[in-house]
């Protein structure tokens, strides 16, 4: 893990994913957010404010799951992210 991630207390946990074929890499499981690695190595926020909470809540529970996360932001949250952490 990126030491910058680190110093911010992003503990990421790697992706279970279906079959190893999954876009998400890792993730970290925040109160008010979810931090997403993807398999390119960019690390996006997503909370609370942006995509909003109805999101970010069903995000956390795919991550939880190890299935369709990528699938998932794709098609319903797209570039709303709160931040690019990577």
């Amino acid at each position: 893990m990126n030491a910058n991630l680190a110093s911010a207390g992003l503990h990421l946990r790697r992706y279970r994913g279906e079959g190893g074929r999954a876009g998400v890499a890792a993730y970290a499981d925040l109160p008010d957010g979810l931090a997403v690695e993807f398999g390119d190595g960019h690390v996006y926020l997503y909370n609370y404010d942006c995509p909003g909470r109805f999101h970010v809540e069903h995000m956390k529970a795919l991550a939880g799951e190890g299935a369709r996360l990528s699938t998932y932001i794709s098609r319903h949250v797209g570039k709303r992210y709160a931040a690019r952490l990577r």
